[in-house]
């Protein structure tokens, strides 16, 4: 562990701040939106534009990066980055936040694969696990902290939006003066979707209605906050509850991941996320009951991402994993991008009002669990020995993380079978 905070605390500094960045716009902008009196609907374009720009930039940052190199990449995009964050409180029109998010949801897609890239080369066999488990940990605190940061300043003024430009401006020091030299960059060409649908159809099925959860959980639960009526300190506490429970959950649901039937794990993750959801919607005029939910949803819907991938990999070639990466995330992407819109209809006061946004990852979650059992009845479980290990990922990784995590897993299971062989011949 200490390896590898000695030789890449910079790059995980950096990243850190980035996350305190990126979450602190997301939940201003939701409780800015309803002091502006933008409607649930409007504040849901605003929300999914940014998931139309990381889609888009997980797509072509990669050869952005190939023709000027991660410097120069790193730079421009960080630019765009602060410019956008400072002119959300001078041009407060719901569409002009729209354009501002599909630009800053590309920016901050080749800045995650700018960083994850040099992570990943920082890194090695010996340590590579350990990188993963600090990189998904450095996230989600970078995400709660800024929940705190939320609470500094009114956010119906302009200084909050003045921290999270700056937060974000300062991010890029340590890794631009600390990371030498650039790496090379190179990813794989995804696999096709119907091939990958064919090898594991829960895993393509639960990465898209996971993507509507988590967009929908990172993009709409501040403004559910806000049409609830919760007070600016509730706001950041059932924000950041979410992640708490997402960090606290991930590597008892990941240990039970390596010994059983992954597919009855997926089951139960999304039983219980969706309950808790439900729970929300008809009990969400108790703050302490909607904290409660906020945890289980976050802490069940964080580790099926990284469950549903380790699924998926069970039913692949070693060659063909790196290669699923790029097709799974862009499956999650499809469905991040439709989920706050779906959510902001439903949340609309000729709908359901603000229970629509549980209603709507109720829906999503009990669906991803009925299709789960479903597939259980159409082929027999791979004995848990049999199975690779798990790698913690978050939902906000690019592809090039996700593939880093793919690696990873690979390595690991090659030198469990020659460990298991070495071990037979000794037997013998």
């Amino acid at each position: 562990m200490w390896q590898v905070l000695s030789s890449a605390w910079a790059l995980l500094l950096g990243m850190g701040m980035l996350m305190v960045g990126n979450g602190l716009q997301g939940t201003l902008l939701g409780v800015r939106g309803d002091i502006e009196g933008f409607s649930t609907l409007e504040m849901s374009f605003v929300m999914s534009a940014y998931f139309v720009g990381f889609l888009g930039g997980s797509r072509l940052a990669p050869e952005m990066i190939r023709r000027v190199g991660h410097v120069r990449v790193f730079a421009a995009l960080a630019s765009f980055i602060s410019a956008v964050m400072i002119l959300y409180p001078a041009i407060t029109s719901p569409w002009a936040w729209v354009l501002g998010r599909v630009v800053i949801g590309f920016c901050f897609s080749g800045v995650y694969v700018t960083a994850e890239s040099w992570l990943n080369n920082a890194s090695d066999n010996a340590n590579r696990g350990k990188a993963l488990s600090l990189y998904m940990i450095v996230q989600m605190i970078g995400i709660v902290s800024a929940q705190g940061l939320f609470l500094v300043a009114d956010p119906a003024g302009y200084e909050t939006f003045v921290i999270a430009s700056v937060v974000v401006s300062v991010s890029f020091a340590p890794i631009l003066l600390s990371i030498s030299p650039t790496p090379a960059f190179d990813t794989t060409k995804p696999m096709t979707l119907k091939n990958l649908m064919k090898a594991s159809p829960l895993g393509c099925v639960g990465m898209f209605l996971l993507g509507g959860v988590f967009s929908a959980q990172f993009g709409m639960s501040a403004v559910y906050a806000a049409s609830a009526g919760l007070t600016l300190t509730q706001i950041s506490i059932f924000v950041a509850t979410f992640y708490v429970g997402a960090l606290l959950l991930q590597y008892p649901l990941g240990w039970f991941s390596d010994r059983m039937d992954r597919r009855v794990l997926i089951l139960f993750g999304a039983a219980s996320g969706g309950g808790a959801a439900l729970f929300a919607m008809l009990m969400g005029g108790n703050f302490l009951f909607l904290l409660a939910a906020a945890f289980v949803i976050g802490g069940m819907t964080n580790p099926l991402y990284s469950l549903l991938i380790a699924h998926t990999n069970d039913y692949l070639d070693y060659d063909d994993m790196p290669a699923a990466s790029g097709g799974l995330v862009f499956i999650n992407g499809l469905g991040a991008v439709a989920g706050p819109v779906i959510t902001g209809w439903l949340m609309g006061d000729e709908v359901f009002g603000a229970p629509g946004f549980f209603l709507f990852m109720a829906v999503l979650l009990l669906a991803l669990g009925i299709y789960a059992t479903y597939r259980m009845t159409q082929r027999a479980a791979i004995p848990t020995e049999e199975t690779g290990t798990i790698s913690p990922m978050s939902p906000t990784a690019s592809p090039v993380a996700v593939e880093f995590a793919q690696e990873y897993a690979i390595e690991t299971e090659i030198e469990e079978q020659e460990a298991a062989s070495e071990a037979a011949a000794e037997v013998r």
